[in-house]
């Protein structure tokens, strides 16, 4: 088992611009918390949708199977809820709803107490133009820090 589980979507910021975050708690079972622990779960495709009685739940999320369970053991795949303050609730649907926003899982942790949670954004999705424009700007970060390296 890991000491610090840090569960990254790496390419949520590639293809999205982040306007808001927050933080929020997961409904888990026995084993998917014991599958995070040991740091077997994925927020790579993952996004988050409201159901009809105004509830959060993040869809797509992977966390394989636990190892050691038995057919308590549970789905990979299944939708899970999210635990926020009913204000952020009511906050991110209106945005949704309106704006035509997306909610997508940055990073998934487990804190100091010992519970997973999760951040999420509010975000909007780039256009090609964007993405090329921050392809352009990684590759002359990486060429200006070739080029300090050398001088040092």
């Amino acid at each position: 088992m890991q000491k610090n589980i840090n569960i990254l979507n790496k390419k949520a910021r590639f293809q999205y611009e982040i306007l808001d975050k927050y933080t929020a708690g997961i409904v888990l079972t026995g084993t998917e918390i014991k599958s995070i622990r040991s740091g077997k779960a994925s927020i790579a495709e993952s996004f988050c949708e409201f159901n009809d009685r105004h509830e959060l739940f993040v869809v797509n999320m992977t966390v394989e199977e636990y190892s050691h369970g038995t057919y308590y053991n549970h789905k990979p795949k299944a939708t899970r809820k999210l635990l926020l303050n009913r204000r952020e609730l009511k906050k991110l649907e209106k945005e949704v709803q309106n704006t035509g926003l997306t909610i997508i899982p940055l990073r998934l942790f487990i804190n100091d107490k010992g519970y997973a949670k999760l951040d999420i954004a509010l975000a909007r999705g780039k256009k090609l133009y964007d993405k090329r424009e921050t392809i352009k700007d990684r590759d002359n970060k990486r060429n200006l820090d070739r080029i300090k390296k050398n001088f040092k």
